[in-house]
């Protein structure tokens, strides 16, 4: 009879960071430490995870249910793209065009009522809020010093750190962005409870407003900003002013990172694809609805628009022989990135599992994809993961038909 041995916690951690995490950070393992464990039992990122974390309710005051076409019931999507809808565990599927859905699609359990986490479209609706506070004169423009409410970040070599900084990824604050790491300042945030003591270890280290370096953290910072400034938590601000005027028809939730706490303004906007294609309604009608200007029209036209002043170097890929040139950033904005797809210049939003939210101004079209995959592989000219290519194909071709 074979003998049995006990397999310890420490081999059990052991073998989950090197199967989970590919081993980052190994022996710096500390079994006390609280986001860790957190991290070790849930892993990676999931788009229900809301259930896991304390949230806070947007609530959606005024609900209005959407138009549809008379034939969108019988749309689904063209059968030459169901390999990559069901490759990339794809959840749902809407189409816009004139303000009515010509094609609504799920899969699984999912349905229109059910929720999905945005992941880091979150950091678009937090520019649309910066939108608003600007509109109330809570913020005076986006060139205010971000020391002004928050005296923690300042300059960095005489250079005033802006809020048009933050917006536009060119903060230089040192953060660590991998979601594979265990030990990054992401996974913190991510399954961490103190937001803002983890915001105050970003440290200025390059000046600001030169490079585009895309990280949450900023986002963050923009989020305790906004909270600072409006006197109000993000949720409540969220709701009064952009939830309940675009009608949403259900309550969203806003994960925090701890009861009564911070949202995790970066990621964490928990909605359905149906409200969620209100957002790139607003964004498509310049900031109206209704006959209401939400956001001011110059700050939508100037968030969609490229920080061309910025300078971006692609990440060399393993196997590169060419040292990445630096070149101007000309695929993101205000919180938003920035597609010149088929001659259509389409801002969007987007999440790091394959959450998007297009805005087509030609078409006038909006088109939302939630699931749980998206593609490894980049293009790096313009910055966005292959699969969008299916998503955009795939409506394009449904409006096309119209």
């Amino acid at each position: 009879m074979k003998s049995t041995k006990k397999i310890s916690f420490k081999k059990i951690a052991l073998y989950l960071l090197l199967s989970f995490f590919g081993g980052a950070g190994i022996f710096l393992f500390i079994p006390s430490n609280y986001y860790i464990h957190r991290a070790l039992i849930h892993q990676m990122p999931k788009i229900d995870q809301h259930k896991i974390f304390e949230n806070r309710i947007v609530s959606a005051d005024d609900p209005q249910p959407w138009k549809f076409t008379a034939n969108a019931t019988e749309n689904s999507i063209p059968v030459e793209f169901e390999d990559d809808f069901k490759k990339y565990e794809t959840v749902a599927f809407i189409v816009i065009q004139h303000n009515k859905i010509i094609l609504e699609q799920y899969w699984g359990n999912y349905s229109p009522l059910s929720l999905s986490n945005s992941f880091s479209m979150s950091k678009s609706i937090i520019s649309l809020l910066v939108g608003c506070a600007i509109q109330d004169g809570f913020i005076k423009s986006v060139e205010q010093p971000v020391s002004d409410f928050l005296p923690e970040w300042t300059s960095y070599d005489g250079k005033v750190l802006t809020i048009l900084d933050l917006l536009t990824m060119s903060a230089g604050v040192e953060w660590d962005e991998s979601h594979n790491s265990l030990f990054s300042k992401t996974t913190n945030a991510y399954y961490g409870k103190d937001l803002w003591k983890l915001t105050l270890t970003e440290k200025l280290e390059e000046i600001p407003g030169v490079r585009f370096n895309y990280q949450s953290g900023v986002s963050q910072i923009l989020a305790f900003l906004l909270q600072k400034a409006t006197g109000k938590n993000i949720s409540t601000y969220a709701s009064e002013k952009i939830w309940t005027p675009i009608q949403a028809e259900e309550d969203a939730l806003w994960s925090l990172d701890h009861k009564d706490g911070m949202e995790k303004a970066y990621c964490c906007f928990n909605s359905n694809a149906r409200d969620f294609a209100r957002l790139g309604q607003l964004v498509l009608n310049k900031g109206e609805w209704n006959g209401q200007q939400i956001v001011d029209s110059n700050y939508i036209n100037a968030a969609t628009a490229p920080a061309s002043w910025l300078q971006y170097t692609p990440k060399a890929l393993p196997n590169d022989t060419i040292v990445p040139v630096p070149f101007p950033c000309k695929f993101y904005g205000y919180q938003f990135w920035l597609v010149n797809y088929n001659g259509l210049q389409i801002p969007y939003m987007r999440g790091i599992l394959g959450q998007y939210i297009f805005v087509i101004p030609e078409l006038d079209a909006v088109i939302v994809r939630l699931g749980k995959k998206r593609d490894k592989e980049y293009n790096l000219d313009q910055n966005y993961t292959k699969d969008m290519t299916v998503w955009l194909d795939a409506g394009l071709e449904v409006i096309n038909k119209q």
